[in-house]
């Protein structure tokens, strides 16, 4: 089976709420589907897209299958991203700078309207 995108895995916002759904407790599809106006087997559909994206794991008990995070590929996926983060942090932190330096020089008194003695 050919590995899917991640990022396009994480596109679609139902998929990523079914990543919020089972963050911190594994699930079974129809345990997932609750929490949607969209039938089981739609949900079932995100659920192989993520878990062809290796983005979930699957783990049968009994005739159930339940979800969960697969926290190696998420740390894969921020491990990537984190170059771009620190690049964003800094362009936030002078664009900061900026503003509170403009913001100081805006507060200054003005001394246009002083009388002369």
């Amino acid at each position: 089976m050919a590995r899917r995108d991640v990022f396009q895995a994480i596109a679609d916002p139902r998929r990523r709420e079914i990543m919020n759904i089972i963050a911190l407790d594994a699930k079974t599809p129809s345990t997932i589907a609750e929490h949607f106006r969209i039938s089981r087997q739609a949900v079932s559909k995100h659920l192989q897209i993520l878990f062809e994206s290796d983005l979930v794991s699957q783990k049968q008990v009994g005739r159930e299958i339940y979800y969960h995070f697969n926290l190696d590929s998420l740390r894969e996926l921020d491990q990537f991203l984190e170059p771009f983060r620190k690049l964003w942090e800094n362009r936030y932190d002078k664009l900061e700078q900026l503003l509170n330096q403009q913001m100081e020089e805006n507060n200054e008194p003005k001394n246009k309207n002083k009388k002369k003695p």
